[in-house]
């Protein structure tokens, strides 16, 4: 049975530190990720542990960013939940899409050259070292054709509710044991769209800010807190005369 700690004005401030430091990482992130197509911001939260110090836990927010119309067929978005899905060297990974390419083999990627998988995986849109993508036509339920020939369909997947799924660079994420093909009927892919970072500017300006105010307002108590230590130490404990 572990030893219950019993938190102190030291300890608390420390937490504190901590914790609103994380916010700031957080924020920070969703901010430098504003103009990331299919960006999902995080939010922090606190929880308590050992009866009374904050402890910084994040999430994602998977709510739907803006679709962005471009007319481009290289661009893809998913309107509606769900994920596309690609090979990379650490394995398959989720994506909300972007802009696509056709890699040598002939094969559709994602902007960092990460296979398109479909459901019968990868999709051949072209000959080796050709670029078909000005034929290229995707349908709302995500079956790819070049020019009147079908030559795939995407594999769209979802995940159970309240599932947490841990983020990679480039936009992409790690799929949980337990995934769910979506329905073709039920999908909705469109063609020359973008999906826009769901990352609100002002709404993380504004919490920058708080967060700096809070982190220093710590700062000042665990400055308050070192001056009363010292006080302690150097006059409460002289002797006497």
């Amino acid at each position: 049975m572990g030893t219950s700690v019993r938190p102190n004005g030291m300890s608390s401030a420390a937490a504190a530190l901590r914790y609103w430091e994380r916010r700031q990482e957080v924020a920070s992130n969703n901010l430098a990720n504003v103009s990331t197509d299919g960006f999902k911001g995080q939010k922090v939260f606190a929880r308590m542990v050992e009866g009374a110090l904050p402890a910084a836990d994040a999430v994602t927010d998977f709510s739907q960013g803006t679709l962005q119309n471009t007319s481009n067929p290289r661009d893809i978005a998913l309107d509606g939940p769900g994920f596309f899905v690609v090979k990379t060297a650490n394995g398959e990974r989720y994506s909300r899409g972007g802009s696509v390419q056709v890699n040598e083999a002939g094969e559709l990627t994602d902007s960092a050259g990460h296979q398109l998988l479909g459901e019968n995986g990868p999709i051949r849109v072209a000959a080796r070292g050709d670029d078909q993508i000005g034929n290229l036509q995707i349908a709302k339920d995500g079956t790819v054709s070049v020019g009147n020939a079908e030559v795939g369909r995407l594999r769209i997947e979802t995940i159970p509710a309240k599932t947490t799924l841990l983020t990679e660079g480039s936009g992409l994420f790690i799929p949980p044991a337990a995934r769910t093909k979506i329905d073709p009927d039920a999908r909705i892919v469109r063609q020359g769209a973008l999906e826009q970072s769901n990352v609100t500017p002002i709404t993380e300006m504004v919490d920058m800010i708080s967060i700096q105010r809070s982190f220093t307002s710590v700062q000042q108590a665990v400055t308050t807190l070192d001056t009363v230590r010292q006080i302690a130490t150097t006059e409460l404990a002289r002797p006497a005369n």
